[in-house]
């Protein structure tokens, strides 16, 4: 087999020329508090919770906070269950024995202290830091029941709490238990991203022999060959052959797409048909798979702007509840009421209510091609009123396209095309590009070019001039629809012009209509021509544009519109659109368009298309109605649930059990967010 291209110097052995692998989670972070950053596992300063792999990994390691969460919720339930047969038979049997309350104390304490430990250990710190949480109120409610239990034992009269103390611990481990669980469906679209990756791919050596090799040992510039039904390893540009290849998990498109030579190819992707060899361009943590991961993870770890009211809810809750515990016990005289106000009021389900819903959105977002680079874009986006658009790569494919060949009378279309495209071929002009795609070629002499007028040479003994009609010689057309002509004359005779334009997207024409029919103002800026953006704008039904404009116009525009009160949306591709990108309250970035353009961008379309703006705005719109529903669950079960415990009316057992709830209500209803923005139609 011929050899394409050089082999790159460093060994695929050569660890230094390797970039990271992406399954490696080194780092740990909160899901309620993204800014604590840990190099190891622990719990979270702040609120107490566990901390979780910033990135989720493949490795099938078992969750060491599950098993042992489990553990002592199983033995737990095991000390507290002859604790409730003891509690039953003294109210209703009237059981009465003095070794009753010694054997309930050896009951509980294994329960209280051991199973519980994790509790009371989260509980002291959060009061040595001033930073009271769920766990300050779950270890002062067991905390208090327990020990004043044990000094019931020394006094006579007094009532006994084991029973409780036991109870809410077994129903808190249960609580967290059920909570871990959930939780770890979050990373689904993560997982499912990293699974997308081959581990091994048959590279082919310097005397045309191939290997099986470890995908970390792809270096840049090696020759991969891919077969049907492979999954592609890494980023890189077919150089032999041709393929159809799914690329449905990263762009969200179900059409497969052809790839012939020159084509780029994504890793992660499917060959269904046919086989190529393919040029490594970007591997490890430089394909679009890792920067796509490594983007999702960070998304799900920001912070909405919504989150800040739970947290000033939450700031003040606590004490709150603390004060009110204290006025039921001095009110009442019952530890009970006290308890069972510090239980049901645990604010777990307040600040779970935002970060599930960020990380399961981003996370279903990735999975359609739309990646969120933070919440903040995320949640802006469901207001945003105003979408200002670029022309080229954005409404149209942003490369020039024949489109048509009008020769004169003496010519006909096929020879007038095979010899012009035999002169362009010499030339790097985009134009020029477009012409002699898809043309059957013959050999050129004496071509010369001269730049900003044409072409000429001399093909099989005839000379063929193509350029402007100056240069040419021509009479210029007038063409309203915005199309570039290129005129071309044969031995100094006019032959005929070749119509070149830059086609709109198919997808365009529904994008733009669906953004409409929302209410959306949709403007265009481009900097081309008025004639071709006014051309453009008419077919696509576009009221609003600016032709002829430079970057920072674009970005001023974006100003003057949030001057008026608008929240503005700017899609774009080019380096000339990030200024405009950063501006916008959210930047949406082509997926195919430059790096310093996504870079800008909040939101990035993997497949460039305009829909996927839709089904952000979906998801968007999706993902808020679901927090603000969150946040509901969370309030009203404390608005409810406290005065009512408060009053003597909830016992701490079902206090316990309302509160695991409450934990629970919200994370499930999060999850149902994994089955948003998998339509164009309205969110879900």
């Amino acid at each position: 087999m011929p050899t394409t291209t050089e082999e790159p110097k460093a060994c695929c052995h050569d660890a230094a020329a390797r970039p990271a692998p992406i399954t490696n989670a080194t780092e740990w972070t909160c899901p309620m508090h993204p800014e604590v950053v840990r190099d190891r596992p622990g719990s979270c300063p702040i609120c107490g919770m566990a901390l979780e792999p910033r990135v989720a990994s493949l490795d099938e390691k078992p969750n060491e906070e599950l098993i042992d969460m489990q553990r002592r919720f199983w033995i737990g339930a095991a000390l507290t269950a002859p604790l409730l047969i003891i509690a039953m038979a003294e109210m209703f049997v009237h059981v009465q024995a003095r070794w009753l309350p010694w054997l309930e104390l050896v009951l509980a304490t294994p329960v209280v202290l051991w199973c519980g430990w994790p509790f009371f250990e989260r509980g002291a710190r959060s009061i040595v830091t001033l930073r009271l949480n769920m766990f300050t109120l779950i270890a002062l409610g067991t905390g208090a029941a327990y020990v004043s239990s044990i000094v019931a034992l020394f006094r006579p009269g007094l009532f006994f709490y084991f029973e409780p103390a036991a109870v809410i611990i077994t129903l808190v481990l249960l609580g967290q238990v059920l909570e871990l669980l959930a939780r770890e469906k979050t990373s689904g679209a993560i997982r499912a991203l990293l699974g997308l990756a081959p581990k091994t791919a048959r590279v082919i050596e310097r005397d045309g022999s191939d290997r099986d090799i470890s995908v970390d040992d792809i270096v840049p510039g090696m020759r991969i060959r891919v077969r049907p039904g492979e999954r592609i390893a890494v980023d890189g540009i077919v150089i032999e052959g041709h393929g159809t290849v799914d690329e449905s998990m990263i762009t969200g498109e179900p059409i497969p797409v052809e790839k012939t030579k020159d084509a780029k190819v994504t890793a992660g992707t499917i060959n269904n048909n046919g086989a190529f060899v393919m040029r490594a361009e970007r591997v490890g943590a430089d394909t679009l798979l890792s920067q796509i991961v490594r983007m999702v993870a960070e998304a799900q770890r920001s912070r909405a702007p919504i989150q800040k009211l739970a947290d000033v809810v939450s700031a003040w809750f606590v004490p709150a509840v603390i004060v009110v515990a204290v006025i039921a016990l001095i009110a009442t005289g019952s530890i009970v009421n006290a308890v069972a106000v510090l239980i049901i009021a645990c604010p777990c389900a307040l600040g779970l209510a935002t970060p599930m819903s960020v990380m399961v959105a981003t996370g279903r977002g990735a999975t359609e091609g739309i990646l969120i680079k933070n919440a903040e874009a995320l949640e802006k986006l469901a207001k945003v009123d105003t979408i200002i658009v670029d022309k080229t790569g954005t409404l149209t494919e942003g490369k020039p396209k024949l489109i048509a060949i009008e020769p004169a009378n003496q010519f006909d279309q096929e020879t007038l095309h095979t010899l012009v495209a035999s002169v362009e071929r010499a030339s790097e002009h985009p134009l020029a590009d477009a012409i002699v795609r898809g043309a059957q070629t013959m050999t050129a002499t004496n071509v010369r070019t001269i730049a900003g007028q044409g072409i000429s040479g001399i093909v099989n003994g005839r000379r063929i001039v193509a350029g402007n009609a100056k240069f040419t010689g021509a009479t210029p057309i007038d063409r309203s629809d915005g199309s570039t002509l290129v005129y071309a004359s044969i031995d100094d005779q006019y032959a005929g012009v070749f119509v070149i334009a830059d086609p709109i997207k198919e997808s365009t024409p529904q994008a733009l209509a669906e953004l409409k029919a929302r209410g959306i103002r949709v403007t265009m800026l481009t900097g081309d021509a008025r004639a071709t953006a006014e051309a453009v704008a008419k077919k696509l039904g576009i009221d609003d544009f600016v032709a002829e404009v430079l970057p920072a116009q674009k970005e001023e525009l974006v100003r003057k519109l949030q001057s008026e009160g608008r929240i503005v949306a700017m899609a774009g591709d080019g380096v000339n659109d990030a200024p405009a990108l950063a501006r916008a309250d959210v930047g949406i970035a082509m997926g195919h368009g430059t790096d310093i353009a996504i870079e800008s961008a909040g939101v990035t379309l993997v497949k460039g298309d305009l829909r996927g703006i839709v089904r952000a705005r979906n998801l968007s719109e999706s993902m808020m109605r679901n927090i603000r529903q969150n946040l509901f669950f969370a309030f009203i079960y404390n608005i409810v649930g406290v005065p009512i415990a408060a009053f003597g009316l909830l016992s701490p057992m079902i206090a316990s059990t309302a509160m695991t709830f409450s934990s629970v209500t919200v994370i499930g209803n999060a999850l149902r967010l994994r089955r948003a923005a998998k339509n164009v139609g309205p969110a879900l």
